[in-house]
């Protein structure tokens, strides 16, 4: 139980004004909840500190809170009674910027789109892109190990990291915000607080790595008659271009059809077809990307793995194209309440893993219409499973655990993942056991125990406390 005056002692740390009780908080798609016993924003990495040894000295489990645009419920005090939750919202500034060294350093509260504003301020981009970027922040997307659409060209969040700056268990802090490229000196610290999920420290500030900005980028959507064909270009693109081929995305005919719908904009091309091929290439070259895809987009053409195929001609056009794959997840709300997977493959196996998917889809749930889709060029696939037009919503959702069970299976037959980009958070942590060996989870919890020992991070969240 909390001291009764631990508001006041929280509110002489970071000011009254920035602590609340009693706060209920919901994650965005209400599958969890919580109420906070405190709901805190600290203004400086020290208030952290003063604020995690305030919670340690109590007792009290710490939730640490980003832009609540989390899929899984680690954001959220569910099943505590006490927790104090941290939002780093007042902590997003700009620490420093160096073109040269092609680096920044940034609170862990600032928005991903702070952080890619700053980098095209002086002429560079930070790559790591999501739909959430104006209220996602940088500290939930190093937490969380985000992907998004970049992960082909440059990496997951992780890859995308220089050094940290973290507040552990018991208030210290360690700076480990350091821009080098090359520092052999001992484990790489930053890699073990890196999608961890706020479970072994909160992290309150990063050094990111920046890129040059690209000065030309050429982007086609095809109409392809399946996953294989989707494949094949895909396979052509990065032979003929290389490391230039920065985004390839799947979209079913069934999903294309409630984006344009959602859109209120026709369909894409004249015909409809299975599947969709989103393809961008993006060069630092100021030329010569057209005449690359042009070879790509022909080749395939003549191969039978394209079936028609509109490209780009202008920015407006670019994102025209775009608003088709970016609005997928929302627009599956018109056809009805869906079961949604973020899973991963190898990339050769995609096809594969669709087929097999779908057959165990329809066998665990008779009439569902699965709606698979997302980052073809690193094997990460939101399996989503729209209810039945002859179903109800709520007899769907019911069939939740079955139809995890039938898709999650189909992952494991292919060595894959269940968790490609989201984490595991609240929802997935009882599914952890059947994908990680016994072994790997003894060292999950061993660093656990080593940097948590009283477990009051993120109590809940990814791991079971044994």
């Amino acid at each position: 139980m909390a001291a009764p005056d631990f508001i006041a002692r929280l509110a002489a740390i970071c000011g009254k004004e920035n602590v609340a009780s009693g706060i209920d908080l919901s994650e965005r798609r209400g599958l969890f909840h919580g109420n906070a016993a405190a709901f805190v924003k600290p203004g400086s990495t020290e208030e952290v500190s003063a604020v995690v040894r305030l919670a340690a000295d109590l007792k009290m489990p710490i939730v640490p809170y980003g832009g609540n645009t989390g899929l899984v419920g680690g954001q959220t005090p569910e099943g505590l009674d006490n927790a104090i939750v941290i939002s780093l919202a007042r902590m997003d500034k700009v620490r420093a910027l160096d073109p040269d060294g092609n680096t920044l350093i940034i609170d862990a509260g600032a928005t991903l789109a702070t952080a890619r504003r700053a980098a095209e301020s002086v002429d560079r981009l930070f790559p790591l892109s999501l739909a959430s970027e104006e209220s996602c922040t940088i500290g939930g997307n190093l937490a969380t190990n985000a992907g998004g659409l970049a992960v082909l060209a440059y990496g997951s969040a992780r890859d995308l990291v220089l050094g940290l700056e973290v507040v552990l268990a018991d208030g210290r802090i360690w700076n480990g915000l350091r821009t080098l490229r090359k520092d052999n000196t001992g484990y790489d610290l930053k890699h073990v607080f890196t999608g961890s999920e706020g479970t072994l420290g909160i992290i309150t500030a990063a050094a990111l790595k920046l890129f040059a900005r690209p000065r030309s980028v050429a982007t086609v959507l095809a109409g392809v008659p399946s996953p294989d064909s989707a494949l094949a270009l895909f396979r052509r693109a990065r032979t003929e271009a290389g490391p230039d081929v920065t985004a390839a995305e799947l979209i079913p005919c069934f999903g294309i059809g409630l984006a344009a719908k959602k859109l209120g904009v026709p369909l894409p091309l004249k015909a409809q077809h299975d599947w969709y091929v989103l393809l961008e290439l993006s060069s630092v070259s100021a030329s010569g990307l057209d005449d690359i895809l042009f070879r790509i987009v022909n080749g395939a053409r003549v191969d039978g793995d394209i079936a028609d195929s509109v490209t780009a001609g202008s920015p407006e056009a670019r994102e025209k194209l775009w608003a088709y794959r970016e609005i997928m997840s929302d627009a599956q709300g018109l056809a009805g309440a869906s079961i949604k997977h973020d899973v991963a493959v190898p990339v050769k196996d995609v096809p594969a893993f669709i087929r097999a998917a779908t057959k165990a889809a329809l066998a665990a749930v008779p009439g569902c219409r699965p709606c698979p889709f997302g980052h073809l060029g690193d094997g990460n696939i939101h399996f989503n499973v729209t209810q039945p037009e002859s179903m109800d919503a709520e007899s769907f959702i019911a069939r939740w655990d079955a139809m995890n069970a039938a898709v999650h299976e189909v992952v494991k037959s292919f060595n894959g993942s269940i968790a490609a980009e989201h984490g595991i958070g609240r929802l997935k942590r009882d599914l952890l056991p059947g994908i990680k060996s016994e072994t790997e989870l003894d060292l999950m919890r061993a660093l656990k125990t080593a940097l948590d020992p009283d477990n009051q991070l993120n109590p809940g969240v990814l791991l079971h406390k044994r």
